[in-house]
């Protein structure tokens, strides 16, 4: 049974929306499209690549795959290591009007997302990697279909644009399975889901 694995990039104030160009989602009038790209240096780089060495299908939002669809089926060079990953592996996406998928190896899921993800989860040997689709990993969060979270924060505060964690959503306890932080200051973390949030109090007893 394969992991659900989701790769998110998100600014210090959470922001999600359109880290790779200007163009990628203008949602909301957003004018700060391509705020991840200065941050690529090679300790970046290096993550992807190990990321990219463990997949064994990936599930991606339908805005985040039309992004994808329209790129990577260009980048013919078999050395590409997320290119080849990415072209030649199953892909699913969430999608309720997506019918006719031209990326190859593509199958649309439409149906209850909880019991086709978890159907996937069974089927599928090594990682069921999601990148990007924010909007998705909100409604896997809320299932409690992730297992683990990759979360790099770049330095970078933009005041607007879609957040991860917004207003309502599931309390989530995560712990920490490990992290680094790039040369350009990108803070590199790996959570794995661990139920929900445990309370307690730092006041003191009435009588002490």
């Amino acid at each position: 049974m394969g992991k659900l694995v989701s790769t998110l990039f998100v600014t210090l104030d959470g922001v999600y929306q359109a880290p790779g160009g200007p163009q990628e989602d203008r949602r909301g009038g957003f004018e700060h499209g391509g705020w991840s790209f200065p941050y690529g240096d090679d300790d970046f780089g290096r993550f992807i690549t190990e990321v990219f060495e463990r997949p064994g299908a990936f599930l991606l939002g339908r805005r985040t795959y039309d992004i994808f669809a329209s790129h990577w089926p260009k980048v013919t060079d078999p050395a590409d290591p997320v290119a080849a990953k990415l072209n030649g592996l199953p892909k699913y996406v969430a999608s309720s009007t997506l019918t006719a998928p031209d990326w190859a190896n593509t199958t649309v899921l439409g149906g209850d997302l909880a019991k086709e993800v978890a159907a996937l989860k069974e089927r599928t040997d090594g990682e069921v990697q999601v990148h990007g689709s924010g909007a998705l990993v909100q409604s896997l969060l809320a299932l409690d279909l992730v297992d683990t979270l990759h979360l790099l924060t770049f330095p970078v505060v933009l005041g607007s644009g879609f957040r991860l964690f917004p207003e309502g959503a599931v309390p989530t306890k995560f712990t920490h399975a490990g992290g680094s932080v790039t040369g350009t200051g990108v803070s590199i973390q790996s959570y794995d889901l661990a139920g929900r949030p445990e309370y307690g109090s730092y006041e003191l007893p009435e009588n002490a």
